[in-house]
């Protein structure tokens, strides 16, 4: 791969692109771009949860052999999140994303054509190398498409695709080998989608606003308003290590990790909980499911609107961004000590599907890499945060399968949860947001 030049030029003559006007939107389409690839990601990502009752009967799996299996994405996917950061840096996160995405297309195609539990082990673990590169991908663009007033709801564009995902992935993956009779030809047809995903990727997305055709002066000066240095001058500063404030970067990987232990242990668990806990039969899990997770995406997208519009109006970013996310924490922390006292299953489900609905306000973290890194590292500063999310990803099945088998049920898994909020809002609370918005604007 040949080095690119750096992405930080945001310059052009008046006479070039689409004359100046009202702002053209082509930043909002990147981020719907952004939100689409993240959808699809998560659908790629679950489809083998939905699809693994059938596989394990084929290949004759074993319950040990499955749970590696499921684990094995998050193996390369943990690793390579700060290699990912540092490549998006260096060559772009328009050259990372088309091929990221390629790959994981291909990956997800090759994985209809596994022979037994070796082979789809290979293609997951190379689906979770390939996918790294996703997020800290959108936290670059972030930085290089939206002003200080828009990097909120640029955040949770990318990152309500998350839950949405996995609402919407179950659904299509189980319809499609209902329908077709196969889970090959589902994987297959979800491999092709996201194949074409990345041709779109590729022709669509800029690293540099300034070289899209489409994008007219008036959108340019609404990007850089703000910005306390240009992107210009940002890139020719020297940067020493992590380019990034020790207290922030340690409240946000606690944040995040604390965060990350909450939503996955729901995704995990939590059709566990409404089976065992709750008496659900597996279309009402599926049910509960589908509703939990829509509302953490319309929460997701809450948040990050809600921000910039208290922004706007005048509160300063760390506050308005710091209140919203510790009110997040704050209410998943008492939902979790309340469920075990509701009797009723479709209450419980309606306080879950609240708490997801504040949870998902911790999208807003995406904006952070942004707003506290220096230009040339916001996408190792996003990969690294997403490798302490990866980690709680990986930690919490673990955790709660041991408590489970420890504690005696699910009393002490919901404790531990409000525990995790409690460190959620601690992270939170340690980050310096005002300083760093004056810093980058």
């Amino acid at each position: 791969m040949a080095q690119a030049q750096p992405v930080a030029l945001q310059v052009r003559t008046p006479s070039a692109g689409v004359q100046a006007g009202k702002p053209s939107r082509v930043r909002w389409r990147i981020f719907a771009i952004i939100f689409a690839l993240t959808v699809i990601n998560l659908v790629d990502r679950v489809s083998l949860s939905i699809a693994m009752p059938v596989i394990a009967n084929e290949f004759s799996l074993s319950p040990s052999m499955q749970g590696l299996i499921l684990s094995s994405f998050f193996w390369a996917y943990a690793l390579l999140q700060i290699p990912g950061g540092w490549l998006i840096d260096r060559y772009g996160p328009r050259r990372v994303i088309g091929w990221s995405t390629g790959l994981w297309g291909a990956f997800q195609t090759l994985a209809a054509f596994a022979t037994g539990g070796l082979s789809l082990m290979f293609a997951r673990v190379a689906l979770g190398a390939a996918e790294a590169p996703l997020f800290p991908a959108g936290g670059k663009l972030n930085s290089l498409w939206l002003g200080s007033g828009e990097r909120s709801r640029g955040a949770v564009l990318m990152d309500c695709g998350g839950p949405l995902g996995v609402a919407l992935g179950g659904l299509i993956i189980a319809y499609l080998i209902a329908v077709l009779g196969s889970w090959r030809t589902a994987f297959f047809i979800a491999g092709i989608a996201t194949l074409a995903m990345a041709w779109l990727a590729w022709h669509y997305l800029r690293d540099n606003p300034a070289d899209h055709p489409d994008v007219n002066d008036a959108e340019l000066a609404a990007i850089n308003e703000g910005r306390a240095v240009t992107m210009a001058e940002a890139a020719k500063q020297t940067v020493r290590g992590l380019g990034i404030a020790r207290r922030s970067l340690t409240g946000i990987l606690l944040g995040r990790a604390s965060w990350a232990m909450v939503f996955f242990g729901l995704l995990t668990w939590g059709p566990s909980y409404l089976a065992q806990a709750r008496g659900f039969d597996i279309k009402g899990i599926g049910a509960a499911t589908f509703v939990i997770f829509i509302c953490g995406a319309a929460g997701s997208l809450t948040g990050g609107f809600l921000c910039d519009r208290l922004i706007a109006k005048g509160v300063r970013r760390g506050l308005a961004a710091k209140s919203l996310l510790s009110l997040s924490g704050l209410v998943a922390l008492v939902a979790f000590l309340l469920l075990p006292s509701l009797n009723d299953p479709y209450l419980a489900v309606g306080l879950l599907s609240l708490t997801a609905f504040f949870l998902m306000w911790g999208s807003l973290y995406w904006s952070f890499p942004a707003l506290l890194a220096s230009p040339a590292r916001v996408g190792l500063i996003g990969g690294v945060m997403n490798m302490a999310g990866s980690l709680g990803g990986i930690a919490v099945p673990i955790l709660v399968g041991l408590l489970l088998q420890h504690a005696g049920g699910y009393a002490a898994v919901l404790g531990f949860f409000a525990l995790c909020s409690g460190l959620f809002i601690v992270g939170t609370l340690l980050i310096s947001l005002d300083k760093a918005e004056v810093a980058h604007g």
